[in-house]
């Protein structure tokens, strides 16, 4: 087994209601954290593939799409207007130095036990079904 790293968890989250939350609220779950804007093309492309992501999945693990546009709405109505049903958020605190990133987007997951074991820059096809079995062993 690797030399895991420990997520810092110390994140604070707008979610789509304008509530105040943390990542640290997902612990004991995996957690699936994608950054993105909807001004960016390779986020909408991979958006379809992580909606069916998290109709398979949804329950068990965590997803928090945090969105990097400068007006949050235009987030929440792209997801309402996509017919997706993600659950969105905006930073509402500094980034940890760990999820500092240059490249939208980025994804992270966080396994059960609260290590970081994917960073992932750039687009990708997360309705892979090698990938939902990945996930899924990180319970």
């Amino acid at each position: 087994m690797p030399n895991l790293t420990k997520a810092d968890l110390n994140l604070k989250l707008i979610d789509a209601e304008g509530k105040t939350r943390s990542l640290k609220e997902f612990k004991g779950k995996v957690i699936f954290l994608n950054f993105w804007a909807t001004w960016c093309p390779p986020c909408i492309a991979e958006m379809p593939s992580i909606d069916k992501l998290h109709e398979e999945l949804g329950n068990e693990v965590a997803f928090v799409m945090l969105s990097f546009d400068d007006d949050f709405e235009k987030a929440k109505d792209f997801d309402k207007r996509k017919g997706y049903d993600l659950p969105i958020y905006a930073p509402a605190s500094n980034l940890p130095e760990m999820f500092q990133s240059s490249a939208l987007p980025t994804t992270y997951v966080i396994d059960a036990e609260g290590n970081l074991v994917l960073r992932h820059k750039g687009m990708a096809d997360y309705s892979d079904l090698e990938f939902t079995k990945f996930l899924n062993s990180l319970k």
